[in-house]
């Protein structure tokens, strides 16, 4: 097996869109396992990452240094929690920072990356961290973990970046200075996106952003109501965030990679915090996949509600999660984000770009959503609800299958001519089980 670090190192590629090892196309494909170094042994943590290598998950999105959760009195693996982060790194905590060093050298015999997050947002507002301590805290874990060939630092963690500011600049400042050779992006408060508050921060790499757990018709949930920041409302629809980020670098912003880092889960209520709401599938959190990739992003972050949490070690249950995490792994969206990963690396994605403008009919709003991107010799068409659509394209005469997103399986229907007067109407096949969710792949003959 080839780690992707052997093909040089992991970096932003020439047009700031996308990234490359070395001059290797990368593909984010993540899964948020925030939990994963406070609450899995290194066995299990062994079981966690095979199972997801195998799935062809490349990031890891765990937190080096975390709090604890409201109501539960289980203590960690971490064994120094909710005390000043200079103890953190003390003597008397060495024996957890050696054990994140095992589960590193796990992922680093799979091939994976782990996108570390120094703190969960919580640390820093009870106060275990603040601006005389930042900075020592930066250099352990440049100096520990520095060398190391699979780290993605990822700073933030839930909060909005104006909170504690100037904290996050310093670490970032830190951390790209120690370790240049590291990307760098930030993780933010749901519904929201890095660039708002580090616009111009030259340690960011990444323009991550969290698109949430919440319903098109839940931008209010009263106690929960979480939107005192004023960002803009885009409910499900996670491409809006990539295409106002696009928007923003071609208005003269700095280019950087985008990517959706926290999508609504798997198996988690939708808008969140009461579980006697329906709870989000694996049919909806594909969708956010595939059009947040095809709207322009560098790859994408799957989620499920009992792996982030890692739920059935004792600790509270949190979100309303019901299957142990053991049984949770095995949740089918997770082993259908490769499908998505496979299919971009074949059409050479990093020379692709969003087209809208294919789709002369059958786009619509919301849930009616038609995603077209290509380039080249591909056009990639994917249809929640698998409804037919019109397309024209100057590409000329193209074979066509029908990709089934749930499975991966394709089917050819014939050639078509996509640069006819009218364009070509093409209509999705009926699953006869399932979501009707279909992925058109067209290739110039």
């Amino acid at each position: 097996m080839t780690k992707p670090w052997e093909n040089g190192t992991l970096r932003v590629d020439q047009t700031g869109h996308y990234l490359k090892n070395g001059d290797t196309p990368f593909f984010w494909l993540g899964d948020t396992a925030w939990d994963l170094l406070q609450r899995l042994t290194l066995p299990q943590a062994r079981v966690y990452l095979k199972n997801r290598a195998d799935k062809g998950f490349n990031v890891i999105q765990a937190v080096l240094t975390n709090a604890r959760r409201e109501g539960d009195s289980l203590g960690s693996l971490q064994l120094m929690e909710e005390v000043d982060i200079l103890r953190c790194i003390g003597p008397e905590n060495e024996p957890y920072w050696q054990h994140v060093e095992g589960v590193l050298d796990i992922a680093e015999e799979l091939g994976v990356y782990i996108g570390c997050l120094p703190i969960w947002g919580k640390v820093a507002r009870r106060g275990f961290i603040d601006e005389k301590t930042e900075e020592p805290y930066a250099n352990f874990l440049a100096e520990r973990f520095g060398k190391r060939k699979n780290i993605i630092w990822i700073l933030g963690g839930d909060i909005r970046g104006s909170e504690f500011h100037q904290m996050w600049e310093v670490m970032g400042k830190i951390l790209k200075e120690k370790t240049p050779d590291k990307l760098i992006a930030y993780h933010p408060f749901g519904r929201t996106c890095s660039s708002y508050w580090f616009l111009d921060s030259p340690w960011l790499d990444i323009n991550m952003f969290q698109s949430g757990h919440r319903r098109y018709d839940q931008p209010d949930l009263r106690s929960w109501d979480d939107k005192e920041g004023g960002e803009p409302w885009y409910g499900e629809d996670n491409w809006r965030y990539v295409q106002a980020e696009l928007e923003e670098i071609a208005g003269g912003a700095p280019a950087r990679p985008v990517l959706d880092g926290e999508p609504s889960y798997e198996q988690i209520p939708q808008g969140l915090h009461d579980p006697s709401q329906p709870y989000w599938q694996e049919y909806h959190v594909r969708r956010y996949a595939w059009w947040s990739v095809l709207a322009g992003s560098c790859g994408h972050t799957y989620g499920d509600n009992s792996v982030f949490q890692f739920y059935g070690t004792g600790h509270i249950q949190e979100f309303g999660a019901v299957d142990p995490w053991e049984k949770a792994i095995h949740h089918t969206g997770s082993g259908q984000m490769q499908i998505l990963k496979n299919l971009m690396l074949e059409i050479d994605f990093q020379r692709c770009r969003p087209m809208e403008e294919a789709v002369l009919s059958g786009n619509g709003e919301k849930e009616q959503r038609v995603s077209a991107f290509g380039g080249g010799e591909y056009l990639v068409l994917y249809s929640y609800l698998g409804k037919s659509m019109t397309v024209k394209s100057d590409m000329g005469l193209a074979d066509g299958w029908w990709l089934d997103p749930a499975v991966g399986s394709r089917s050819y229907f014939g050639r078509v001519d996509l640069s006819k007067e009218g364009g070509e109407i093409l209509t999705p096949p009926v699953k006869k089980q399932g979501h009707n969710d279909w992925v058109c792949l067209l290739k110039k003959v």
